[in-house]
């Protein structure tokens, strides 16, 4: 089935809050606990709506159904959902600073198709357009892979530490765009 990737609208974001859920319980098993998940879902995962409103946040759908989201922001934060959010989330410098990639997530029974790549691609196209030269992100262990294969380098493995003590293991990565 044909798969057509839009910008996200505010109206997108109720099913996007299902979906994140959906894909993390199913994607991140054998990755991590079901604590970590849960926490991660709780604390970190989730809609970043301040991507939607710069227009930098990507919605895929196949058919009528939303399938998969994913973006990119030009601003400081580096991952997280509205809830990881309390101070301004500032504006990068593209001549010195990383556009990051944000908030991938694919419906389980959508995964592994190229989705993400095509979103990917959409959004390191743009933040090219805007002048930025290289992409950051901050891979969840899934993720990592299909960041890999795009050409992300690995840069740092840290932990996340999330207010109810569980740790998440994720993936600082970075790719030049040319």
């Amino acid at each position: 089935m044909h798969i057509d990737v839009r910008q996200s609208v505010k109206d997108d974001i109720p099913v996007l809050q299902k979906l994140i859920p959906e894909s993390v319980r199913s994607l991140s098993q054998g990755y991590y606990t079901e604590g970590q998940i849960e926490s991660a879902l709780k604390y970190i995962f989730g809609v970043d709506s301040q991507l939607v409103a710069d227009g930098t946040y990507y919605t895929a759908f196949a058919g009528e159904q939303i399938v998969a989201c994913g973006g990119w922001s030009r601003r400081r934060t580096l991952f997280g959902g509205d809830q990881m959010k309390s101070d301004a989330d500032d504006l990068l410098d593209p001549a010195r600073d990383p556009a990051r990639i944000r908030a991938f997530f694919v419906h389980p029974l959508w995964a592994r198709r190229g989705i993400g790549k095509q979103i990917i691609q959409i959004c390191e196209e743009s933040a090219l357009r805007e002048g930025f030269r290289t992409m950051e992100l901050v891979a969840t262990l899934p993720g990592e892979p299909l960041y890999a294969a795009l050409g992300y380098e690995v840069t740092t493995r840290f932990d996340v530490t999330m207010p109810d003590g569980i740790l998440l293991p994720v993936v600082g990565m970075m790719k030049s765009l040319g």
